[in-house]
């Protein structure tokens, strides 16, 4: 999955075994194709845009570091200023 991609929710969640709503906005779900994680935030009831991919090593920080951004991620994608960007580049 492309980061700064918008999905379809069940898109997203369907390439994993494991998905779960870390914080209300960020879900995370395991991408069995790659061993690891998808990090994305709900813009909508049916939407979600890709916000990340990390190791299983490194998951649990992007989700602390990504958890106080939510609001302004989903604000941004929702106005169509798509201007976030992550340290990190998603294969």
């Amino acid at each position: 999955m492309k980061k700064g991609k918008i999905v379809n929710k069940a898109d997203f969640l369907k390439k994993g075994d494991y998905a779960k709503e870390e914080y209300e906005g960020l879900i995370v779900c395991a991408d069995n194709s790659t061993g690891k994680y998808n990090l994305g935030v709900e813009i909508d009831d049916e939407n979600i845009v890709i916000i990340d991919q990390a190791s299983p090593e490194q998951v649990n920080q992007r989700v602390q570091e990504l958890s106080a951004k939510i609001p302004e991620i989903q604000k941004q994608y929702q106005t169509g200023s798509h201007i976030y960007h992550t340290s990190s580049e998603m294969e």
